[in-house]
């Protein structure tokens, strides 16, 4: 595809992808599915939208994965976890797309305005605002509430990358040593970034975590998640951002009441 599919001709694939994927999937396989199925080039995924500093079609992505839900089609549970109405069958679906009415549209954008502005204004907090020490001690928090033990933060100079260790557990029974890199910057991590660091995890550990404030380049990513040589997780922005929410950490939610007007209960009389 030469170009980046219109937000109207994404509500089709992204159904498909959840489809494909089991009737549910989380935000990250729904986009790498939609990857696939399309078949979009890295030049086109690496756009950037101007209002939230994310892909264009990731963005593109969360507004229609809003209206889809807002018409009944999808519904989000847990943490991130979309799957598909039991009761809009997608044979149904696919032989008449939903439409689009401009109502729908603009409460969309809204919600979605808001849902990605917020993690924006984290990100420039700690960009701005925390130094290079004070971002590595935000992220031993951020371990050590996810349950990491012996959480240190080195700090050292020429140390391959290396910013801190630490001891992940799984359940309370299963345990490993993981070291891991901070960036707290605002551009893309290469696949060359990726390689250096996991040259200085060898002889130290078999698990690795990257972390940045930025994004990773789709070469990266496929970096990090080579065959045959040792799995690197990665951690951007957005992803930090979610996570001082869920912990509560820098981040206050306020529920408030939103109102609208439901014009076809009163066209029905």
């Amino acid at each position: 595809m030469k170009k980046l599919p219109a937000r109207n001709e994404l509500m089709l694939p992204t159904i498909q992808a959840i489809t494909e994927l089991g009737g549910s999937a989380n935000t990250e396989e729904i986009y790498e599915k939609i990857v696939e199925n399309l078949q979009l080039s890295d030049s086109l995924l690496e756009v950037i939208n101007g209002k939230t500093g994310q892909s264009e079609l990731q963005y593109n992505l969360s507004w229609v994965r809003t209206i889809l839900k807002n018409q009944g089609v999808l519904s989000k549970v847990g943490r991130g976890i979309w799957v598909l109405a039991e009761n809009k069958p997608v044979d149904i679906i696919k032989k008449k797309e939903p439409k689009i009415e401009k109502i729908q549209e603009k409460e969309a954008e809204e919600e979605v305005s808001e849902a990605e502005n917020w993690k924006k204004a984290a990100i420039e907090v700690i960009t701005e605002k925390m130094s290079p020490s004070a971002f590595e001690r935000l992220i031993q928090r951020i371990l050590r509430e996810k349950g990491f033990s012996q959480v240190e933060v080195t700090g050292k100079t020429g140390d391959g990358g290396i910013d801190g260790k630490g001891i992940a557990r799984i359940n309370g029974i299963l345990s490993f040593h993981i070291i891991f890199q901070c960036k707290r910057y605002k551009g893309k991590v290469s696949a060359g970034a990726i390689r250096d660091f996991r040259g200085a995890m060898v002889g130290r550990t078999d698990k690795g975590l990257f972390i940045t404030t930025g994004t990773f380049t789709r070469d990266a990513i496929r970096e990090a998640n080579r065959d045959g040589a040792p799995t690197i997780d990665l951690m951007d922005g957005e992803k930090i951002a979610e996570k001082l929410k869920e912990l509560n950490l820098g981040i206050d939610v306020e529920l408030r009441e939103h109102i609208t007007i439901n014009k076809k209960w009163f066209e029905s009389f």
